[in-house]
């Protein structure tokens, strides 16, 4: 709420309550202080410095009003004139009295320092603990007053021990479980913890269980007094959830639990799997009931620990198939390597590739999975396909097939209408999530679709949706199409626009040589990561081979070894030496010269990965935010951009959508080291139609899956997105 409007409800609320209390004031009881025994004088001088630091405590953002004060003060010596005048309070009883109105103004100012206790909630506080008061010694229940409350009122008038014997109070307490369970709906279970035997135990207790059945699983399963009320709980749901934790085998039924508390799946059919949770069955009964989940979903529905599924789903893909695959990249027979993978249906290989999607090799899905998919089909369409699986994930899917180069052959697939309209859905509504992936995805696969046509009808949709966004005036929409709309246009081969003046970044068919410089030595400072496998080590011994020449000098160290120019524009390369990979050495050898970095405040401006996919992970977690240009030309490099971009916004990226080669590495880093060695700039469209003339056969076409730094749509959005939020900031 506007802090104006705030301000106007509170003026209009003071009003309303002055004239209230001041006419009943005077009309009920008096504001005056009979004459104070000396023995209790000490208990009203507490009550005023109370009153005295509330008053001069500085306001958060409202300070209470001169009628705010003067209605709480005059609420204040109500109750010390009552309990003084009272007949029904003897002297012992007085003093209790008094030191629960000075109890009440110290939890108030304490919740108000702590931001708790809104500052004009005085007033009103003093005056319900006026009737609270007068409800007690009649002998009522201040029950039906705590559920009027607000959560900080109740608290802080069910916990002055003066209404700590009121026959109302364990209501009253329950009342506020209740409160509390309001505000914070995903915490249920943890103040039910705390408060296992509140009255509405029950109720709140299957309110949690159809939240989160996973916590409820959880809790249900301790040998405590939450655990064994939730096993009492007389309710079908609650009772098969709490049954299943006291099982040793629950969780393996835990992704079937919607189909379970429908009667669409029994016990025993699950039961069969449990022994055996490596078999084929278990999986098959997964991947069954996330389509079955996917088409409820689609339809308005929310299955059940659906997401518990998911997770299950993706654990048993990896453990089962993906990690066996890619155990077996070095094996040259793909009968063998994909042996485990030979029976499983097209829907089964379709969820390993999107939910195995971090952990798969590319040669595991370009060389296994996905030719696999058609291969299990009688009419291997795309279409049929997605039709199985009811088109659950398929955006992730498309992002796959375009990461590995398939996704012109997933289209082709399909008749061209069917293909079209999956495109423009690609394309849809990515302003409605929270997060940029789709929107990256959609950039990355826009560089890997080779038909014209299709290029055109995404680049015509990408219009409409900004159209669109512009129309319903959603901004985050506008930005995203507009930074799309953008991006695709300049490929157009008419197109004159220049992305990095257009979209305000670094240029990005151009890397300065001076930008590459560090600004305290003048030195180009490049770093390599090689792995110790018995690849990493030819493909080192390569590099060695080619800067043996009068140009460089090689000083080798105990962990790297040291490439520096002797002429040109001063230049060196840190790689560490690929030791033994089985004790961890190469790990050790790159963490040792990181430290001699650090120590000798070098920042690599130029970072090259120089090991297989499975170690990429590891290269960039230890990538430093210096880097201005980096070198991804291993396996799936291509899916790592956001990570890059997290560690060195506007760097420059080389990837591969494919299986990266050492040779193509090594040309690379010969060109690029060349060049700035000579003081030039590395112009990007001009150094890639070089490095295109200088390889052949296999290695032109693994050259042509590299994408260079302007041709890098993904990374060029994610920069200009995070620009203009920095300027909009």
């Amino acid at each position: 709420m506007p802090i104006f409007v705030t301000y106007m409800f509170k003026v209009i609320y003071t009003c309303l309550f002055v004239f209230t209390v001041l006419s009943q004031s005077s009309a009920q009881q008096t504001d005056s202080i009979p004459p104070i025994p000396a023995m209790r004088q000490l208990h009203h001088e507490y009550i005023h410095r109370s009153f005295e630091a509330i008053r001069l405590y500085p306001a958060k953002q409202f300070q209470l009003t001169n009628d705010e004060l003067l209605v709480s003060e005059k609420l204040i010596k109500q109750l010390r004139s009552k309990i003084e005048l009272s007949t029904e309070i003897d002297n012992n009883a007085k003093y209790t009295w008094l030191r629960g109105v000075n109890d009440l103004l110290t939890a108030y100012y304490t919740n108000y320092q702590n931001g708790k206790t809104p500052v004009t909630r005085l007033p009103f506080l003093l005056q319900t603990f006026q009737v609270a008061m007068n409800e007690h010694l009649s002998g009522g229940s201040i029950a039906p007053l705590m559920n009027k409350l607000d959560l900080e009122s109740a608290i802080i008038l069910t916990e002055n021990f003066t209404l700590s014997s009121n026959r109302g109070m364990q209501a009253a307490k329950d009342s506020i479980v209740v409160k509390q369970c309001d505000r914070n709906p995903t915490k249920i279970l943890p103040i039910l913890f705390r408060n296992p035997a509140t009255a509405s135990a029950d109720s709140l207790i299957i309110l949690a269980a159809f939240r989160d059945p996973e916590e409820l699983y959880s809790y249900a399963a301790a040998p405590n007094a939450l655990g064994k009320k939730i096993q009492s709980v007389n309710h079908p749901f609650v009772k098969l959830v709490a049954r299943l934790s006291l099982t040793s085998t629950g969780r393996m039924y835990f992704p079937f639990l919607d189909q379970l508390y429908t009667g669409k799946l029994k016990m025993d059919s699950i039961t069969r799997f449990v022994g055996n949770d490596t078999s084929t069955g278990y999986f098959s009964l997964l991947v069954s009931t996330r389509i079955d989940y996917a088409k409820r979903i689609q339809q308005g529905d929310t299955p059940m620990a659906a997401k518990v599924l998911y997770n299950k789903l993706k654990t048993k893909s990896i453990e089962l198939y993906i990690n066996e695959i890619n155990a077996l990249h070095n094996e040259r027979s793909d009968f063998v390597r994909f042996k485990s993978i030979r029976k499983l249906s097209p829907q089964e290989l379709y969820y390993l590739a999107v939910t195995g999607e971090e952990e798969m090799y590319t040669s595991s899905f370009v060389n296994g999975v996905y030719p696999r998919i058609f291969a299990a089909m009688k009419n291997p369409r795309s279409d049929s396909l997605l039709s199985m699986v009811n088109r659950d994930q398929y955006k992730k899917f498309i992002k796959i097939a375009a990461a590995y180069n398939k996704l012109d052959d997933f289209l082709s697939k399909m008749d061209k209408k069917d293909a079209e309209q999956l495109m423009r859905g690609f394309v849809n509504g990515l302003e409605q999530t929270t997060s940029l992936e789709d929107a990256v995805d959609v950039a990355d696969s826009y560089s890997s679709v080779y038909n014209p046509l299709l290029k055109k009808l995404m680049l015509n949709q990408v219009r409409l949706e900004l159209n669109r966004c512009n129309e319903i005036k959603n901004k985050r929409g506008q930005v995203i199409y507009d930074l799309l709309e953008t991006i695709f246009s300049s490929l157009e081969p008419t197109s004159k626009i220049d992305l990095s003046v257009k979209l305000g970044i670094m240029p990005i068919y151009e890397l300065p040589n001076n930008y590459l410089k560090d600004s305290e030595t003048g030195r180009v400072v490049m770093q390599q990561f090689f792995y110790g496998d018995k690849d990493g080590m030819v493909v080192f011994n390569a590099f060695l081979n080619k800067f043996r020449n009068a140009n460089w000098r090689i000083t080798k160290k105990s962990q790297w070894v040291e490439v520096s120019s002797r002429i040109g524009t001063p230049i060196t390369i840190y790689a560490n030496l690929p030791l033994d990979e089985t004790e961890d050495l190469d790990a050790a050898s790159q963490d040792s010269l990181i430290e001699y970095l650090h120590s000798q405040s070098l920042h690599p401006s130029v970072v090259i990965h120089r090991g297989h996919s499975y170690y990429l992970n590891q290269t960039v977690k230890k990538m430093p935010s210096s880097a201005k240009l980096v070198l991804l030309g291993s396996c799936g490099g291509y899916q790592r951009l956001n990570e890059v971009l997290e560690i060195a916004p506007g760097a420059h990226i080389i990837s591969s959508k494919q299986i990266g080669t050492g040779i193509i590495n090594q040309g690379l880093i010969n060109v690029i080291s060349e060049e700035l060695r000579l003081g030039k700039n590395l112009k990007w469209p001009s150094l890639w139609n070089s490095l295109a003339i200088r390889f052949s056969g296999n290695a032109k076409e693994k050259f042509d899956d590299y994408v260079p730094p302007y041709k890098n749509l993904g990374a060029i959005f994610i920069t200009a997105f995070n620009t203009y939020m920095q300027q909009e900031n």
